[in-house]
């Protein structure tokens, strides 16, 4: 059965079996798995998510779906990828659409042309769950997906805004959620943005980058790491990429409070002109703060990979704030 974005958000308190996402719009698929995930948490679905990197991994992937935890009776499994399955994936694929009970499958894909959807891989999900073609149908639609991220970001834009903002990004749905993002920090709550105020925004000068969360985390200035950690979340940024960027950090600083690479900046990496950023951290952080450091990123990694119940951005959280000198628990969490 074929839907459109509009359609499968009204499903998805009730989903049930396997949905396929599909499409050339990489923010409704953002928008959708964020509408599924939280109606998982509020329902208590387990969820595990895996990222395919061949076509020889859809049996082992669909697998999750028999290995419940001793908390959960009920699966909601995202594949993420661009590979169809084998003829093993296939076979698991048609058992899982025969007996899927109440467990969840929620397939994210780039755009399925007219030949793919020809194929039995595309056929059998047709007859047998949902199919959700994520693209903007025409203006009236883009406008509604358009209101509703305004009102997340609490942004309010004028007529004129409005239609400045829609011919500068030309329609590109994630730019303009971008300019968005921006607004919600140049702005104060409430205010009606009219073109003037908008004209900054859709400037990319004022984003912010994962160097800039490196400094400032290593500064210590804690506010600046949270609100650029937000940021980065906002406007999209890999999770991965941001646990990649905390983690180079820690680990840099482990090994500069050993006795033995104290002052050691050069055969570490570590360029002349940020020198004094480790110095300043390494006079804040002591070796006893780095103890459970690395366990924290391993929890990160795991939870962005979808292993386990924990909140990849609670522990970006955990991790950002921690490198800047304040640890929010005073053990790893299990």
């Amino acid at each position: 059965m074929k839907a459109d974005y509009q359609s499968a958000k009204q499903r998805v308190s009730k989903m049930k079996g396997a949905w396929l996402l599909h499409g050339d719009e990489p923010l409704l698929a953002q928008s959708l798995l964020d509408q599924c995930r939280q109606a998982w948490r509020e329902q208590d679905i387990e969820r595990h998510r895996v990222d395919l990197t061949s076509a020889s991994e859809w049996r082992e992937a669909l697998a999750q779906l028999d290995n419940l935890s001793l908390f959960s009776n009920t699966m909601a499994l995202e594949i993420h990828g661009t590979h169809k399955p084998d003829a093993a994936g296939m076979l698991a694929l048609e058992r899982f659409m025969q007996h899927s009970g109440d467990n969840i499958l929620i397939i994210n894909m780039p755009k399925q042309d007219n030949a793919a959807q020809k194929t039995k891989f595309f056929q059998l999900l047709d007859a047998n769950g949902l199919v959700v073609s994520l693209a903007i149908q025409n203006d009236k639609d883009r406008q509604i997906f358009l209101d509703a991220q305004a009102k997340n970001y609490n942004v309010q834009l004028s007529p004129e805004a409005w239609s400045a903002l829609l011919e500068q990004t030309e329609n590109n749905l994630l730019a303009a959620q971008q300019v968005m993002i921006r607004l919600s920090f140049l702005t104060e709550p409430n205010t009606v943005v009219n073109v003037e105020q908008l004209l900054p925004a859709l400037s990319d000068q004022s984003r912010y980058s994962l160097f800039d969360l490196s400094d400032a985390a290593l500064q210590g200035n804690i506010e600046r790491t949270v609100r650029i950690l937000n940021y980065l979340h906002e406007s999209g940024e890999a999770d991965s990429l941001i646990l990649w960027t905390i983690s180079r950090e820690m680990r840099l600083l482990i090994q500069l409070l050993e006795p033995s690479n104290q002052g050691n900046f050069q055969a570490l990496g570590i360029w002349s002109n940020r020198q004094s950023l480790y110095q300043k951290a390494m006079r804040r952080i002591k070796k006893e703060h780095t103890i459970n450091w690395l366990s924290l990123l391993l929890r990160c990694d795991q939870a962005i990979k979808g292993i386990g119940q924990e909140n990849s951005k609670d522990l970006l959280l955990q991790a950002s704030v921690a490198l800047a000198g304040i640890q929010l628990f005073d053990a790893a969490a299990v």
